[in-house]
């Protein structure tokens, strides 16, 4: 080991937080791209998403775990035990939440989890861009400070990238000392099939009507790359819902729902993989694949991670 290899720090940061706090959009700021996908529609997040962040100082890999929530079905039930298990294996936390001071019966549940873990715990306020008056912070601030023996507290904007590099030097002074886990190349452990599902995925919560997202899931048939002189990729996706009234709604009339979530995933897939796609979608009915351990498992929520 190198003089400055014994001097750089690594662990591991689990992000958590109630759904639809900002997480994913924290998490793919911090590591400069795009990795977990977003939405304005809670629960967004369905698996622990592992990125890494690497600098001359050592490595941070991020842990965005699915949002802490009543579970109603047996994937709500999956998303909150990866969630609560990952608290247990990591160096430090970051908890996100919304600048109100008005705490919730969501919150206090996030508190009882985090209380008697032994672990460093940084609130992050974030959302502080939508704060019609600076000093409201303050108010944020004291609702928040008892709640946990907290050992910072950083107000901050993901979307904007406001304070973000304070949370950066923060971490670094919890983590240990020690070899990077990743190659210094390395930005995520997702297998690049699961995070193509997850940009189609994605397309499809912004498209779709607020009753049909938390049913669909998406399965890749095939992706391959086609030989020549440009790199193109052919890639064939099944989009899963739960109703065959949903199927109608996804493919739209005369198919226009469906091409319209297919351009946009094509268009957000060729800056991804920096080659032209050519996606093909399909829409099949499973009914009420969320209460099947064999579906669950099938679309690459594996509970043997559990």
């Amino acid at each position: 080991m190198t003089e400055n290899e014994k001097n750089l720090k690594s662990g591991f940061v689990a992000i958590i937080g109630r759904p639809n706090v900002g997480k994913s959009t924290l998490m793919n700021h911090l590591i400069g791209q795009k990795i977990a996908i977003t939405s304005k529609k809670p629960q967004t997040t369905r698996n622990r998403i592992q990125t890494v962040y690497t600098c001359d100082r050592g490595q941070i890999v991020f842990v965005d775990t699915p949002g802490i929530h009543k579970a109603r079905n047996k994937l709500g039930e999956y998303m909150v035990a990866v969630a609560e298990r990952t608290l247990k294996e990591v160096d430090a936390i970051l908890w996100l939440v919304e600048p109100s001071p008005r705490i919730g019966p969501g919150d206090e549940h996030i508190a009882d989890q985090l209380r008697g873990l032994g672990v460093p715990v940084l609130l992050v306020i974030n959302k502080i861009d939508t704060l019609p008056q600076k000093e409201e912070i303050l108010r944020v601030i004291d609702a928040y400070r008892t709640l946990c023996d907290f050992a910072e507290i950083i107000p901050c904007s993901a979307l904007r990238g406001k304070n973000t590099n304070d949370i950066i030097d923060s971490l670094f002074g919890y983590l240990p000392y020690g070899p990077m886990f990743y190659d210094e190349d390395t930005v995520t452990d997702q297998p690049m099939r699961q995070i193509v599902a997850e940009v189609i995925r994605e397309k499809s919560l912004y498209a779709l009507s607020d009753e049909i997202p938390h049913g669909i899931a998406v399965a890749i048939d095939s992706m391959k790359e086609r030989p020549g002189k440009n790199l193109l990729y052919d890639i064939e996706a099944t989009i899963i819902c739960e109703k065959d009234s949903h199927k109608g709604i996804i493919i739209g009339k005369q198919g226009a729902m469906l091409k319209r979530i297919g351009s946009d995933a094509r268009y957000e897939l060729e800056r991804m993989l920096e080659a032209k796609v050519n996606l093909r979608l399909w829409v099949k009915v499973k009914k009420d694949w969320r209460d099947s351990d064999f579906l669950i498992k099938n679309f690459g929520y594996d509970k043997k991670e559990i």
